[in-house]
């Protein structure tokens, strides 16, 4: 057995790391630029976007098949996508100067997130370069990667094995909008002292699976979306243990996201069972989740299970009327094609409606394939963020 344990204080957890964030002028106030430093060159693991537009930095870590690294460069306002060949040189001249502020750098590498389409601006990013300090304040770094968010997202937890020996996870994020992550705009930073053995990108790949591919915001994939780990290799390991706090970790950091969205009131699961296979319950959870019609009705808490079953039923996979239920947490509104949904079921279903979290459970009866996605409601103040974020 082992214990997981919630601690605070972020990144300085963990020996050897530094990072903090500077102001370079692209926000009017707050950190727009940031970094995570090691002392000691760690091993990385990484998903990143399923977007055929890959932005820049994404280009830049594979072009260079970049496994192995001490420095991340993160800047927030512009995301550096859709720039071209000049785009990954820019990144590569941002690289050199950061070889020159600090010593013994191993292939250093940037995250971007902000505006798509616009080259970066080098000389302010060179200049915030010049201004970072050696320090360790994950509260700045987390402010710096924000862009629409409302406040920095960051979770650290402790692992104390069986032994007494220990290792640290430690993770910030940044997303609210634009978030439908097929990784494998949302980015995410886990740094650990865990020793992990040689799969750390399997198990990555698998936790995220069932943590940020799970969630929805608006149904839109970024050309940005990153997930890395970073390990330092100092601390002890147990696989059970890690896949465990890595999965909290970023669940954490999910919900964090999903709560985050722009103008969002409401996180909501959509719980698929029954279904064909696992396959087909991921495709139809997350064609709830990211519905439209199904957003605006959790933003108006109308419990109208029609555009429930609709979605269901568009969404390409084996399905039978006489064989569904719906449910609203325990409130049964459709089983099997017997309507459940007079006046008094539907104002229990309404109150669950007006709860902040709530579930709402689709059972096919087909077989055994389930899965969870989460989303949550769409509201005007989305429209009103988005329809002038550039400005």
């Amino acid at each position: 057995m082992f214990k997981i344990i919630p601690i605070k204080n972020g990144f300085s957890n963990i020996k050897g790391i530094h990072c903090s964030g500077v102001n370079a002028g692209f926000k009017t106030e707050g950190y727009d630029v940031g970094y995570i430093h090691s002392d000691v060159v760690c091993d990385l693991a990484y998903t990143f976007t399923t977007n055929k537009f890959q932005a820049a930095p994404i280009k830049y870590v594979l072009n260079n098949n970049i496994t192995k690294t001490n420095f991340l460069l993160l800047n927030s306002k512009n995301a550096n996508a859709l720039t071209g060949q000049k785009g990954i040189d820019d990144i590569s001249e941002l690289m050199k100067e950061c070889h020159k502020k600090f010593e013994n750098l191993t292939n250093p590498i940037m995250s971007s997130t902000g505006v798509i389409g616009v080259r970066l601006d080098k000389d302010k990013i060179k200049s915030a370069i010049n201004s970072f300090v050696l320090e360790t304040d994950t509260q700045k770094v987390s402010q710096a990667i924000m862009t629409t968010d409302s406040y920095p997202k960051t979770v650290t937890f402790k692992v104390i094995l069986d032994n007494d020996e220990t290792f640290t996870i430690s993770a910030i994020a940044k997303g609210a909008g634009m978030i439908n992550p097929a990784m494998a705009t949302m980015l995410c930073f886990v740094v650990t002292d865990a020793n992990i053995s040689d799969d750390m990108t399997e198990i990555l790949q698998e936790v995220v699976n069932e943590t940020f591919n799970a969630i929805s915001v608006d149904g839109d994939t970024s050309t940005n979306d990153s997930c890395f780990l970073m390990t330092t290799r100092e601390g002890a390991y147990n696989k059970t243990a890690f896949k465990e706090a890595l999965k909290l970790t970023l669940q954490k950091l999910s919900f964090d996201i999903l709560k985050d969205g722009e103008g969002a009131n409401k996180l909501v699961a959509f719980e698929i069972k029954g279904a064909k296979n696992k396959d087909e319950a991921i495709k139809i959870s997350q064609a709830l989740s990211n519905s439209l019609l199904v957003k605006t009705a959790l933003f108006g808490e109308d419990p109208n299970w029609g555009r429930i079953a609709s979605t269901i039923g568009a969404s390409g996979c084996e399905c039978d009327e006489n064989k569904l239920t719906i449910s609203f947490e325990n409130i049964l509104v459709y089983d099997k094609g017997e309507i459940y949904f007079d006046e008094e079921t539907e104002n229990k279903a309404a109150q669950i409606m007006k709860k902040d979290e709530f579930r709402i459970i689709c059972d096919l009866g087909l077989n055994d394939g389930q899965f969870t996605s989460y989303g949550c409601d769409l509201s005007y103040e989305y429209v009103k963020i988005n329809a002038d974020y550039r400005t």
